[in-house]
């Protein structure tokens, strides 16, 4: 089912639109969401699976239960985020399956046991597509003060801008990241 979607033409339509028809049940809807999201979401379960089949497998039964909730989806919110942690825990539980299946006995623990890098690799993306949204103000006063690991003052004077618009730019970005990011927080809980 993947390389026939994969291949079938698609008119380009908004992404709010898809979403607003995914949400309503129409068919058409989740081929498109396909056609934007399968392959990131691959790799999402690639990582964790290092099996081809078993990620393809994670990707579509990610879609088969993203189909089921539609109706819970909140069209004015981003689909990806949403999308990836739908795979992420479908490539968990492929994972435990296939782990029982190759010691023959129950699992000790609930907790299943990914490849190490996965969750830290899965973070760092979104983290990564978080910034990519901020605004370039936001972001340039972000990489100053956290990855240069300037102060207020230094970020300031390297950006020729004025302290407290480092102070009040580094205040909205972050801010805004966290909304960005609050999915994650809601994966762990």
């Amino acid at each position: 089912m993947y390389a026939a979607l994969a291949e079938s033409p698609l008119v380009v339509i908004p992404e709010r639109e898809i979403i607003q028809r995914f949400v309503a049940g129409e068919p058409h809807a989740v081929r498109e969401l396909y056609h934007r999201y399968a392959r990131p979401m691959f790799t999402v379960a690639y990582r964790s699976l290092h099996d081809r089949g078993l990620a393809e497998e994670a990707v579509q039964q990610a879609f088969l239960q993203a189909w089921r909730a539609a109706s819970r989806l909140d069209p004015e919110r981003d689909v990806a985020p949403w999308l990836f942690t739908i795979v992420r825990r479908v490539a968990v539980d492929l994972f435990r399956r296939e782990r029982r299946h190759r010691n023959q006995e129950p699992l000790e623990s609930d907790v299943a046991e990914l490849p190490p890098g996965f969750e830290h690799a899965w973070t760092a993306w979104e983290v990564r597509q978080g910034l990519e949204a901020l605004p370039a103000e936001e972001r340039s006063v972000l990489y100053a003060t956290h990855y240069l690991g300037l102060t207020h003052e230094d970020a300031a004077e390297r950006l020729r801008i004025p302290v407290g618009t480092v102070k009040s730019r580094s205040f909205r970005a972050y801010r805004r990241l966290a909304a960005l990011l609050s999915h994650l927080d809601e994966g762990e809980s």
